[in-house]
């Protein structure tokens, strides 16, 4: 098993949320588990899961591969999406992901020589007022993203 008994605990309580006979609504939760264990979700982890939940595997790698938080490659330390619809776009996130693109020395689905960053572009963030947006990890929202402002990030991260 490519997961730990941990990880399958958390699935069992997703599991729980859902009628017995549809497991397979806790794909999203299993992938994002797994994905907190290994560090991204690798085809066999996608067949792992798929067999858990009984589901096709072909099925659990449409949604890892549809959403853009589901790392079907490995990736750095830090994944920073950038966002790169029109309202982050005509607020300065084409000037702010240049920036970052010559800042890390990589373009998008790269990842730095030291294995710290990857960048990714990223769909709508649900901030369009707070624009430029930027979201480490999955997690973490970062606003108003100026050269400024992203010198510090990049700095932070690599402590």
């Amino acid at each position: 098993m490519l997961l730990s008994e941990q990880a399958y605990k958390k699935i069992d309580r997703e599991l729980a949320k859902f009628p017995a006979d549809q497991k397979q609504s806790a794909v999203m939760a299993a992938l994002a588990i797994a994905q907190n264990e290994t560090g991204w979700v690798s085809p066999e982890v996608m067949e792992e899961i798929a067999s858990y939940l009984g589901m096709a595997p072909i099925a659990v790698a449409e949604v890892a591969t549809f959403y853009n938080m589901y790392n079907t490659k490995p990736v750095g330390k830090h994944k920073i999406s950038v966002c790169t619809n029109l309202p982050c776009q005509l607020s300065g996130g084409e000037k702010a992901a240049h920036y970052l693109r010559q800042k890390l020395g990589i373009d998008y689905k790269e990842t730095t020589a030291d294995g710290l960053f990857t960048l990714v572009e990223g769909e709508c963030m649900g901030a369009c007022g707070d624009a430029p947006v930027m979201i480490v990890n999955n997690e973490r929202m970062c606003s108003f993203m100026s050269e400024d402002k992203i010198d510090t990030l990049v700095e932070e991260l690599k402590k």
